[in-house]
């Protein structure tokens, strides 16, 4: 475990520190340059998109550690993103977030959440509950699908 997370909304000015964990935590799983070059204007964060995206942080000790959105409106909410830091992955970090996300969810009054899965991260979603209800064309590879999971609130 992760001593001393907070969670809290992300600020603007914090855009491209969270683009470069975006991007650390994709990394993570192995991909080549040229597949991470091909998503980064899928997974840079612009300050104009964090409050309409319910973007929330991480923090443990004075450092963002991990990020996610909640996208879309009742009944049916999107977790448009959820990337944990490389090296707190397994801590637990990514587990609070998400259950974070989930509150947030109900507190808004959506019934289910969907989220299009990278393949390495299926595992954890469905570790939480998420169940696989479709495939859906990725944003950045033209022909690669992602799996599409939902958790019923």
């Amino acid at each position: 475990m992760v001593p001393d997370v907070t969670l809290r909304s992300a600020r603007p000015d914090e855009a491209e520190l969270l683009t470069e964990l975006v991007m650390r935590s994709k990394a993570h799983w192995g991909y080549s340059d040229e597949f991470m070059e091909r998503c980064r204007a899928e997974l840079t964060i612009r300050a104009e998109e964090m409050a309409p995206s319910r973007m929330t942080v991480a923090e443990s000790q004075g450092r963002v550690v991990a990020v996610a959105t909640l996208e879309g409106e009742p009944p049916e909410g999107e977790l448009g993103s959820l990337f944990v830091d490389p090296d707190v992955i397994g801590k637990g970090v990514g587990r609070r977030l998400l259950q974070h996300m989930l509150d947030m969810a109900r507190g808004i009054g959506a019934r289910t959440v969907v989220l299009d899965a990278d393949p390495n991260a299926e595992p954890f979603y469905e570790a939480m509950g998420f169940v696989r209800v479709g495939v859906v064309p990725s944003g950045s590879i033209p022909g690669r699908t992602l799996n599409r999971y939902a958790f019923d609130l």
